[in-house]
């Protein structure tokens, strides 16, 4: 039976270091957070490229930002017109609590961060766990739809759990390491949008000899 910690060392033996989130600032990887819900990341970097380029990726200008120009700039990631109202309630936000600056935050709490951030309209549990894990380093395990796919798949998750009960499942059996937890994110996303699919590609994929599930 395998377990999450051979899964883990499975997949960084396949795929190698990950270098997951790509970003310039911590402050980036919160806009690519918000961002990626429901697109792929290709499509994100496009959006980030068209702000970058018109020189408002800053909570300060993005905040003040007309609605509808924000919308249009970030418009390659899809769902633009409500991203563009998450990302700037986002940008309130930390205008109001770290006076604009995402760094800021190193200090506080974890569990009241997350709630705080949480309570940002548009912010749910996976956006908010991806800015505490790769923003601001907490070592707290994210969870998306590739790890529930996987993890029902190899049959360390049942399923129909909650997010709460799937991130317990990680963090109480591997140690409470951010590096560690990083990696196995970027790692799952690198399995699910290559090889563990809804229609899976069982035959190339690295955990074949370990899944219960893999296709003849």
């Amino acid at each position: 039976m395998p377990t999450f910690r051979s899964i883990y060392d499975t997949l960084y033996a396949a795929f190698g270091t990950q270098n997951w989130w790509p970003a310039d600032t911590p402050f980036e990887v919160a806009v690519g957070a918000i961002l990626t819900q429901n697109t792929a990341w290709t499509n994100v970097e496009r959006a980030i490229a068209n702000l970058k380029e018109a020189n408002c990726l800053d909570t300060a200008t993005l905040a003040g930002m007309n609605r509808p120009e924000l919308a249009e700039l970030i418009r390659p990631a899809g769902y633009f017109n409500i991203k563009a109202q998450r990302l700037q309630a986002l940008c309130r936000f930390l205008l109001d609590e770290a006076g604009g600056e995402l760094t800021n935050l190193w200090e506080r709490d974890t569990s009241a961060l997350r709630a705080q951030l949480l309570g940002i309209k548009g912010v749910g549990e996976e956006t908010a766990d991806s800015i505490l894990l790769y923003a601001l380093h907490r070592p707290i395990f994210v969870v998306d739809a590739y790890t529930r796919r996987i993890f029902e798949r190899l049959g360390l998750l049942e399923t129909g759990l909650g997010y709460a009960e799937v991130q317990a499942a990680f963090e109480g059996a591997l140690p409470r390491d951010r590096a560690l937890f990083n990696e196995y994110h970027a790692l799952v996303v690198a399995l699910g949008k290559d090889y563990c699919k809804p229609k899976p590609f069982c035959a190339t994929c690295p955990l074949r000899s370990l899944c219960p599930s893999a296709q003849a």
